[in-house]
């Protein structure tokens, strides 16, 4: 039996998320975890503008320093902290994949922007459109009135593209109701929890395809093959404990799918370069 990941997961916590899984606040509503400094992910994706602070943000094992204003993008799964921050304020959003009805490949353009740039500091241009954005998007939160899940999502689109448009990110627009295969076994990748040690054979029983036809999706969808995506994922996965948890290597390995250690820290070192434990002493500390 696989270990869950000791790295505490935070659920959304809204009145009725079955309805509207979806809030949005400043860091003080939203509560001290919104400032959390100990390293933990989400089951829901986060958007944070940081207007005031100093210190840094730590998302995926890169240290992030506070110029407000910045941008932060999260997506589900992701690890991060608030390290050293003192004075941070601004606004939170947070959402999960079901909000994205009316633009479900928001979904994909935020997964994309979390992954290769989570942290941006905005020209004054666009740090103005985001501020005015978000002061619409809480306005229309708080006041509760008709209609306004579908203003909230048209909000959120224009927000992500604009941002992908500022930093050379094509928003790739398509029919609202694509949702393709290679986007479906990417959102398997966001829960290391249940996806430890899953083979490619098993992620194509798991989403209905053969593995052939599986790989042929993902190479258009990534160019890159699944088995380079779980490996990588799986490595990723191994850095985020090794860095911000106190497991020994074995225990490690066991929660990301390796039941031999020794097998593990050959993966490891043919994957990254370095041992478990090097990498581990080389890592600056969670603070």
């Amino acid at each position: 039996m696989r270990n869950a990941s000791p790295l505490e997961l935070h659920r959304l916590e809204v009145p009725a998320p079955q309805h509207l899984p979806f809030a949005i606040g400043t860091f003080d509503s939203i509560g001290p975890l919104s400032r959390a400094a100990f390293p933990h992910r989400h089951t829901f994706h986060e958007i944070v503008h940081v207007t005031a602070g100093t210190g840094e943000h730590v998302i995926d094992l890169h240290r992030w320093p506070i110029t407000p204003p910045n941008l932060g993008i999260l997506a589900a799964g992701q690890v991060h902290h608030w390290g050293r921050a003192h004075g941070v304020q601004g606004r939170v959003l947070l959402l999960e994949d079901a909000f994205l009805l009316d633009h479900p490949r928001d979904r994909e353009l935020l997964r994309r922007l979390a992954t290769e740039r989570p942290w941006h500091t905005p020209t004054a241009e666009t740090a103005a459109q985001i501020s005015a954005l978000l002061d619409e998007m809480l306005s229309e939160f708080r006041a509760r009135r008709p209609g306004m899940a579908s203003i909230l999502r048209a909000y959120l689109h224009i927000l992500l593209t604009r941002t992908a448009r500022a930093y050379d990110r094509d928003p790739r627009p398509v029919a609202p109701t694509a949702d393709t295969l290679g986007e479906r076994f990417l959102r398997l990748l966001d829960h290391p929890d249940t996806t430890a040690g899953l083979t490619v054979s098993q992620a194509a029983t798991r989403l209905g395809v053969t593995p052939g036809h599986l790989a042929d999706a993902v190479k258009d969808a990534t160019g890159r093959t699944p088995g380079e995506l779980l490996r990588g994922a799986r490595t990723l996965e191994a850095q985020r404990l090794l860095v911000g948890t106190d497991l020994t290597v074995a225990a490690i390995a066991r929660t990301v799918g390796f039941h031999d250690p020794a097998y593990f820290c050959r993966f490891f070192r043919r994957e990254t370069g370095t041992t478990p434990g090097r990498f581990r002493d080389r890592s600056p500390t969670a603070s």
